[in-house]
């Protein structure tokens, strides 16, 4: 199930994102130690597992609750996480290229260049915490929230944006070269920073505020010289 957002621009309405509503059934505590590639992991439970340097390319979960676990340098490339909440996940260089997301809640994660290139997020929410160099260059991204969170040089190069939301959080160095942004609400950013791609911003809505913030990127892209 999803829950809709809401959003408007004067007359013109900015369709919210759906946000996933994740109910997890009764769990399982998981206690096998080790990621398997193509597991499949079913209601389960894990937490405070140090799942760094494992193989877990392909794995399936759903309905599964992980948390404080580490995930430094875990392959989880062509992973689908389904109808899950990830709480506390922490590591650097943590590999989800070309995973599928959908329905996931990930909540006060602590990461550092995650690879999400060329994967899909579907009604998906990562509220808290601090990401540092997210890749998510090719990346399709649509019903996604980032809430009350920062990111540091996020990477959206070439990604395509639909129905993507900033509510209160920090946008440090994003770079938006090749994007596609459609339905993007950029208004609720509390800080917005956009070092590359600002002329691929047609799509977002952004507020008086950003728009003044943003002036020199856009005289400079513009080739405008700005004297006094």
């Amino acid at each position: 199930m999803a829950r809709t957002g809401t959003g408007a621009a004067g007359g013109n309405r900015v369709k919210g994102a759906r946000r996933p509503e994740v109910r997890l059934p009764p769990l399982e505590p998981w206690s096998d130690g080790a990621l398997e590639p193509d597991g499949d992991y079913d209601g389960v439970e894990i937490r405070g597992a140090d799942l760094a340097g494992q193989d877990g390319a392909g794995a399936r979960f759903m309905d599964c609750a992980l948390t404080d676990c580490a995930f430094d340098e875990t392959g989880l490339r062509h992973a689908r996480v389904l109808d899950s909440v990830l709480t506390g996940a922490r590591g650097v260089g943590t590999d989800l290229a070309e995973a599928t997301l959908r329905d996931v809640e990930l909540v006060d994660a602590r990461l550092g260049g995650t690879q999400l290139h060329g994967s899909v997020l579907e009604r998906v929410v990562i509220r808290g915490g601090k990401i540092d160099y997210l890749n998510l260059r090719t990346a399709r991204l649509r019903d996604v929230v980032f809430e009350s969170c920062v990111l540091v040089e996020p990477d959206f190069g070439n990604a395509n944006l639909e129905r993507v939301e900033f509510v209160d959080c920090t946008l440090k160095g994003a770079d938006f070269r090749g994007a596609t942004l459609k339905d993007v609400d950029l208004r609720g950013a509390a800080s917005l920073e956009i070092t590359s791609g600002v002329e691929r911003l047609s799509g977002a809505v952004i507020s008086m505020t950003q728009l003044l913030d943003l002036a020199p990127v856009l005289a400079a892209q513009l080739g405008i010289r700005v004297q006094d």
